[in-house]
């Protein structure tokens, strides 16, 4: 993604989090069962990062960005490793081959060939649009931001079509060096993100992270396709979808270089 998403646009569950069971019928010597807890929201949040990332990742995608009188797509390659680190390459077209970024813990650099300029990020312009897209830097940067510096809660619990539907709000705490107002998330118990609105400092929403398309790839299930959409600009919106995904891969940590950003070594 990547615009991803890193993501979004990739180890094993933490925990898998079933259905609250059925009590059991009381029979004669035996105990009704008792239902299951409720995951909590760091819980649900965890399981969300991990799904698409995993110990590590690669995969191969597409980034479509519309806008009312253009479309643009471009093609992109991503691995991740941990929560924390993660390396996306723009493969085409042309004009955009090569273009690359590098995150390492909260530090990020990008790479233009056509400059053959390696550029560190400083806060400042994280908040700026990543490769032109409905994506900022912060957006790909931020992996676990959820984890270290919001309260989570979970507001809101439904079932919709045979999954139990959780509704996280993620409120940043006093000194936290986040942009957001508040976001808020929509998790379905196997973990499928299908919703992220963030929200500014006045608490008005301003984009959303949707869900469009959700199937199995890399022997996980999640969202393949999913759409960043300006809630303030009608039809502005960036897609990202996977083609290809794979979890739990050996990389080596030299790709996770600033000379790995600049030569454009692959594994």
């Amino acid at each position: 993604m990547g615009m991803i998403t890193r993501a979004p646009l990739l180890a094993l569950l933490a925990a898998l989090f079933a259905a609250t069971p059925e009590i059991l019928a009381a029979s004669e010597g035996s105990a009704p069962t008792e239902p299951e807890a409720q995951p909590s929201a760091r819980e649900l949040v965890e399981a969300a990062i991990d799904l698409t990332r995993g110990v590590s990742s690669y995969a191969e995608l597409s980034m479509t960005i519309h806008r009312p009188s253009w479309e643009r797509s471009s093609t992109l390659k991503a691995w991740t490793q941990g929560r924390e680190d993660a390396l996306i390459r723009f493969t085409a077209p042309a004009r955009d081959a090569g273009n690359a970024t590098l995150k390492l813990g909260e530090n990020m650099w990008t790479f233009t060939p056509k400059l053959n300029r390696v550029v560190r990020l400083p806060f400042s312009l994280m908040s700026q649009s990543w490769a032109g897209s409905d994506f900022s830097y912060h957006d790909l940067s931020r992996t676990d931001d959820l984890l270290r510096h919001y309260e989570l809660a979970v507001v809101k619990t439904i079932e919709s079509e045979g999954h139990t539907v959780y509704t996280v709000e993620a409120v940043p705490h006093d000194d936290a060096p986040v942009v957001w107002g508040k976001e808020v998330l929509e998790l379905r118990d196997d973990h499928v993100l299908l919703e992220h609105t963030f929200f500014d400092q006045a608490l008005t929403p301003l984009k959303r992270l949707e869900a469009i398309e959700i199937r199995d790839l890399g022997g996980r299930t999640f969202a393949t396709r999913a759409r960043m959409i300006k809630l303030d600009e009608p039809n502005h919106w960036t897609e990202l979808t996977y083609h290809d995904a794979d979890f739990g891969i050996e990389l080596d940590d030299s790709l996770f270089t600033v000379f790995s950003l600049e030569s454009g070594r692959e594994p």
